[in-house]
């Protein structure tokens, strides 16, 4: 990706990883990702904030000489997450003077993570500045959004927050500002999803510690710049809020078509009463988006036939991922079929059981899907839309 200027003296010199489809060896990425790097020129000193991860290492250097930086004097490293950081080593071999500027607590994890000398190092705490000459840059310690080290840096002349992880979206795209890119609202709402959901108290504490500065412009490490920040900030306050909206999520397996047949008729019965329903098929479905849905979603049924006596193992996966991720969403109930008898609804409410939801009475069913068993769906279905009136 070409140098781009953001403002007179602040410019983009990142990566955009156009081919990268899975992040952490277990995050689906279908729309690639980009690794955002920012320089910013002061009168007497110039920063890099952030590097890229190390496979784009080629594309930060190569920008670095395109946009004529003999010198550099600074490296701010908001995260220890390599995807940031872990070009630090080649950054610093090619410009030795540069010292990194980084949180107390970061500081460890990046020594241990890259293997760089102490004396390299300059710690900042909460509301330290540093002046480039006519540009200041002040540091506000964001922990938890989404590691403990993490921090985000106010530009205060221009009033652009760069933001690291918090407020990103994996998204490949050469479009400079999010009025200029389509689709970055989903996005951002499935890396919340994905990455900050699991600690929403933190961030909802993060958000209001901002809700003084004045922001016109924030430059995460991943997507396009927010040049009208409040799309994304607005996003936020919802998405840590406690409301949910009137949707129920469905993942589930079927290996025979018994649950399958459950899933569609309890699918017909929540549309019938006014209620969106998502379903995800698990052996073919896209994670993530079930994640995005997660946000918000009022109820998650999971739907699940009996494997040795157990839920389907990708059944399994998905509990274990719904507890990982710790949604506001408020109810729960399974349905499924077995052949003989099993431990169900023990193994999947053992899984999600430090939630705080509320479980609906499951539906088990012995063999195919009759009449009886239907009628069970059908109270549930009843249940969900009555419980969902007082949302």
């Amino acid at each position: 990706m070409a140098v781009r200027k953001i403002k007179n003296g602040v410019r983009a010199v990142g990566a955009v990883d156009w081919d990268r489809r899975l992040f952490d060896e277990l995050i689906p990425l279908p729309e690639g990702t980009s690794y955002n790097s920012y320089l910013v020129e002061g009168k007497i000193a110039t920063a890099l904030l952030d590097t890229v991860d190390p496979a784009m290492c080629d594309v930060l250097l190569a920008n670095l000489v395109e946009a004529d930086v003999s010198k550099l004097d600074f490296i701010v490293a908001h995260h220890g997450e390599q995807d940031h950081s872990g070009s630090l080593p080649d950054i610093i071999a090619t410009y030795p003077e540069a010292i990194i500027v980084c949180s107390g607590k970061a500081k460890p994890i990046l020594m241990d993570l890259l293997e760089l000398p102490d004396e390299k190092f300059m710690t900042v705490a909460d509301g330290d500045t540093l002046d480039l000459g006519g540009r200041t840059l002040r540091f506000i310690m964001t922990p938890w959004v989404h590691w403990p080290e993490t921090m985000v840096t106010y530009l205060e002349e221009d009033k652009i927050l760069f933001s690291c992880d918090f407020f990103g979206s994996h998204l490949a795209a050469n479009d400079l500002f999010v009025s200029q890119a389509p689709g970055v609202y989903h996005a951002a709402k499935r890396y919340y999803a994905e990455i900050m959901m699991p600690f929403a108290g933190q961030v909802g504490r993060n958000l209001e510690k901002l809700a003084d500065i004045e922001i016109k412009m924030i430059a995460p490490s991943h997507g396009p710049v927010y040049d009208k920040p409040d799309l994304i900030l607005d996003a936020y306050k919802l998405w840590v809020s406690d409301v949910v909206v009137n949707k129920v999520v469905i993942p589930f397996v079927s290996m025979h078509g018994s649950t399958r047949y459950m899933v569609d008729y309890l699918t017909d019965e929540l549309t019938r009463r006014g209620i969106m329903v998502k379903q995800y098929f698990l052996s073919r479905t896209d994670i993530g988006e079930m994640a995005a849905d997660l946000v918000d979603a009022a109820t998650i049924v999971i739907g699940t036939p009996t494997v040795l006596a157990n839920p389907h193992p990708l059944v399994i996966y998905a509990a274990t991922l719904v507890a990982a991720l710790k949604p506001k969403t408020r109810f729960a109930s399974i349905i499924g079929s077995y052949g003989w008898g099993g431990k169900t609804v023990e193994t999947l409410s053992n899984i999600v059981g430090d939630l705080p939801l509320e479980l609906i009475e499951p539906v088990l069913v012995k063999g195919y899907p009759r009449q009886e068993a239907l009628a069970r769906v059908d109270a549930l279905a009843d249940e969900i839309a009555e419980k969902h009136k007082a949302l």
